[in-house]
């Protein structure tokens, strides 16, 4: 037995509580996992409150994150004591997840805890900040450089965009931060931001083509901002696209990509071959300011994270959750 959130559906309706779980509960896997730390995102939101059909099957322990130790394994690449994380591959949907003490995993998933991280600093980076540094990485391919102009990050408050900031900046980036929430302006200015612009410049239907502002683009809300964004992205510029937070829909046009040469990256974190995933976490491990991420996230225990959920989606939780699974 082991604490946990369980997702339930039955006649009385669905629910998630925090409970006491019988291993049994756990779906095959070659590893498993003593869960130390994982997090609280905007896709376990869902799952936890049922807003989006999220969870595919039941019973279900959410939480699409965890790092932790490895005290099983009949998987060659692992062994005991080895200090791993996992992001994506549909846990905590299809397989159970990270909010709990303990998990059984599939080995293939894992990634190597970095040397330079503890599994508490990994958790305040999570599938955010994971997410954060495949934009930047797509950024970079696209062969911006600093010196190009400024970059815009949308959804700023939140966890990919508090992370894209202040990896950019580490990097020497000049980035504007997008937020519906700009009373939180003087922090997104102390982890990186150069300057500060309210979403309703970028929510609301807009041109076809617009003003030529940004070199780059990591958009995590989607939908008319994200149109938005392309559509006043610089000539030869690249739009990272990893969310959907103001909607899925892309009302656009070819304009921009035709007129102007932009590119528009899919960013796909969930289902991202094992090389991209290391190469993430490599240069996670070496560019984040790990002084930043205290102000980055905040600890709650897992007995908060049912009562959390609906903040979270509401937004009105800032930057990153990262969740204590022993308390």
């Amino acid at each position: 037995m082991f604490k946990g959130i369980l997702i339930t559906r039955d006649e009385a309706g669905y629910r998630a509580q925090l409970q006491e779980i019988d291993d049994a509960v756990l779906p095959a896997g070659d590893v498993s996992v003593r869960v130390e730390w994982s997090t609280l995102n905007y896709k376990d939101g869902l799952a936890i409150t049922g807003k989006a059909p999220v969870v595919r099957r039941f019973p279900m322990v959410p939480g699409i994150d965890l790092a932790g130790t490895v005290i099983e394994s009949s998987n060659p690449a692992w062994k005991v004591g080895d200090q791993v994380l996992l992001n994506g591959w549909g846990v905590g949907e299809t397989h159970c997840g990270g909010l709990a003490q303990m998990a059984r995993l599939q080995g293939e998933w894992l990634v190597p805890l970095p040397p330079k991280l503890t599994p508490r600093q990994a958790m305040a980076i999570g599938t955010a900040g994971y997410t954060a540094m495949l934009c930047v990485l797509a950024l970079e391919k696209h062969g911006i450089r600093p010196q190009d102009g400024e970059i815009l990050v949308t959804g700023a408050s939140g966890g990919v965009g508090s992370i894209s900031i202040a990896l950019l900046a580490r990097l020497g980036y000049q980035v504007v931060a997008s937020t519906g929430r700009v009373a939180e302006a003087a922090y997104l200015q102390s982890i990186g931001a150069a300057a500060v612009i309210d979403r309703q410049e970028l929510s609301a239907p807009g041109k076809p083509i617009g003003k030529e502002r940004w070199a780059g683009v990591i958009d995590s809300v989607g939908s008319h901002t994200l149109a938005n964004a392309c559509a006043t992205t610089r000539y030869r510029g690249a739009v990272a696209a990893c969310g959907l937070a103001q909607g899925m829909d892309f009302p656009a046009t070819v304009a921009p990509f035709i007129l102007r040469g932009v590119t528009l990256y899919g960013i796909d974190s969930v289902m991202a071959p094992l090389a991209v995933r290391q190469e993430a976490w490599e240069r996670l491990a070496r560019d984040i300011d790990i002084t930043r991420l205290d102000a980055i996230s905040h600890e709650i225990a897992l007995s908060e994270v049912v009562a959390l959920a609906p903040q979270l989606l509401a937004g009105k939780v800032r930057g990153r959750v990262v969740v204590d699974v022993n308390r």
